[in-house]
């Protein structure tokens, strides 16, 4: 399937492979998913099938009619021709299940904490070192800010790794399939969120902030890298200031 330049995506080829990696997704039939840069459904049409209602996203004209023909016998599909970025979801419980376009990872995961929603897990194909950097409670690892910031909400894990040859086009990159799964309850109040991701914004683009922090109770010693702080120690560090 052939795609002009701003729509560049790399697309899963196989639904055996859909397949394979629904099995580490704990969908229901009553459950309501969204498919994000749906392309030619071969994730929709898998998740169809188990499921109550797919919202198959797509933005580009002529993908969006060869979708219409993959998924036309499937009642339970609705097509919605917009720019991912622009798309309102529900209050409503709903998961994303999907294979996402990998540079606009960083905004479509960063909405999940900027728009409160019903949004109750989102399994996605990423780049790796993207995956990576957002599972936030791994010693030693290099983590990011908007892995920090989700991390309050959200549990992220790595799924799966997948092979460039899964894709056509090939990636020049490694894939990874994570899962982004709600907490019961925010390690933050949720009153607290917005003064929480003020505080690691400003920690992570001033090191010399964090460095004047009292580090030693979290265990960490002054000169520290903010991406090789844990999760567990931004949350410990974040109620020890009272100016936020």
């Amino acid at each position: 399937m052939k795609r002009r330049h701003e729509y560049s995506q790399n697309f899963l080829r196989s639904p055996a492979l859909v397949e394979q990696l629904l099995k580490k997704v704990p969908l229901t039939n009553e459950a309501t998913v969204y498919d994000l840069g749906a392309g030619s459904g071969v994730i929709t049409s898998v998740v169809a099938k188990k499921v109550k209602k797919v919202i198959a996203v797509e933005q580009e004209p002529a993908t969006i009619e060869l979708l219409k023909r993959n998924v036309a016998s499937l009642p339970n599909v609705e097509i919605k021709a917009a720019d991912i970025l622009t798309v309102k979801f529900p209050k409503t419980p709903y998961t994303i299940v999907a294979n996402i376009p990998f540079h606009l990872s960083s905004p479509i995961v960063r909405a999940f904490s900027n728009t409160p929603t019903g949004l109750e897990a989102a399994y996605l194909i990423v780049q790796k070192q993207f995956g990576q950097k957002l599972v936030a409670n791994e010693p030693g690892r290099f983590t990011s800010q908007l892995g920090m910031i989700i991390g309050i909400e959200y549990s992220v894990k790595i799924l799966k790794s997948l092979r460039k040859t899964d894709f056509w086009p090939h990636p020049a990159v490694d894939t990874v399939f994570i899962g982004i799964t709600k907490r019961p309850t925010p390690l933050v109040k949720p009153e607290r969120i917005p003064a929480y991701i003020r505080f690691t914004e400003e920690c992570f683009s001033d090191p010399k902030k964090l460095a004047r922090m009292p580090l030693h109770i979290i265990g960490a010693t002054p000169g520290l890298s903010p991406s090789r702080l844990t999760l567990d120690q931004w949350v410990l560090l974040f109620h020890s200031q009272t100016r936020y």
